[in-house]
């Protein structure tokens, strides 16, 4: 009895204590079971990504170049029965020069063809050398030139804006109604006015106007009749016609005088200079100032701050 009673008790103190803090494992419901093979039906159904595809093929491929070619292959078995060596070089024995590794494969990405990429950067390259060159350093801007730079040009469309302004004011003045002609017929028919007498006989300083006008309307012209549908045949020609009835058929053609040098060198002066003559012009002979838009009654103007824009505030 004693001896029983000794296992036992050495039996208890040899017993070894569970982990409580392991969970006892449950069986798989059939929500938990169900929910599962969802997960699982929904990842087989889901379709492969373009960007997913592409780094897969990536990563094999770049998996299958750092793997060395193993000994069960064929082509590995075929070089060793003539001569090869792991580590070794193919060829003939003794060469220095030759490839232990094998070329590096660039993959081609793009839809250009071989050797563009090169001429590509070659050309940035060469563009980056010559921007960056000695001899274009002059060439290279400061912020403070590019400041000038645009504030200068901002200036000269502003000047070629009021020098267009500076044209309608002359041509306001200078075809003022004749003896032979009213008023109303000024108005009205102005434009055809000035298209009509030739444009060496207008004043230069406001020639260009006119010569811009008789372009567009030669321009619109051209358009009417290359899309606007006659019913006579264009080819027809009646010689009662007088000029009235072939600009209204549209049979009439007109032709703009030929180049004219002095309103070229006048085009070529900068628009400040030109801007310049038309308002001295304007105030020696209308008595209009351009910037104070009004016309004085004597030649003295007075009232007037002067002649440039900037003493008028």
């Amino acid at each position: 009895m004693a001896s029983l009673a000794e296992d036992e008790e050495e039996d208890y103190m040899s017993m070894a204590i569970p982990d409580c803090t392991t969970a006892p494992s449950q069986p798989e419901t059939s929500v938990q079971r169900r929910a599962r093979k969802q997960r699982e039906a929904e990842g087989r159904a889901r379709q492969t990504s373009k960007a997913e595809l592409a780094r897969q093929t990536e990563a094999k491929r770049d998996e299958a170049l750092n793997t060395s070619l193993p000994k069960t292959s064929k082509g590995y078995q075929m070089m060793a029965r003539l001569g090869f060596k792991a580590g070794s070089a193919l060829g003939k024995e003794g060469n220095e020069h030759a490839r232990t590794e094998p070329l590096d494969v660039v993959v081609k990405e793009g839809r250009a063809g071989v050797g563009m990429e090169g001429e590509r950067k070659r050309k940035f390259r060469e563009m980056g050398d010559d921007v960056n060159g000695p001899e274009n350093a002059k060439k290279r801007e400061t912020e403070s030139q590019f400041r000038d730079r645009q504030g200068k040009e901002r200036e000269e469309r502003r000047a070629e804006s009021m020098c267009w302004s500076a044209m309608r004011v002359l041509e306001s003045f200078e075809t003022k109604p004749g003896e032979n002609q009213s008023s109303a017929e000024n108005d009205g028919d102005r434009g055809r006015r000035t298209a009509t007498e030739p444009t060496k006989q207008i004043n230069v300083l406001w020639r260009g106007l006119v010569r811009d006008r008789q372009e567009k309307e030669q321009e619109r012209r051209m358009r009417y009749d290359l899309h606007q549908s006659l019913s006579r045949n264009a080819t027809y020609d009646d010689a009662a016609e007088d000029k009235q009835d072939q600009r209204a058929w549209g049979t009439e053609e007109e032709e703009l005088e030929e180049e004219d040098q002095e309103l070229d060198q006048f085009k070529a002066l900068e628009p400040a200079e030109r801007l310049r003559r038309m308002v001295i012009y304007l105030r020696e002979k209308w008595r209009y100032c351009l910037w104070c838009k009004c016309q004085y009654p004597d030649e003295t103007m007075d009232g007037c701050p002067g002649l440039g824009e900037d003493e008028h505030g």
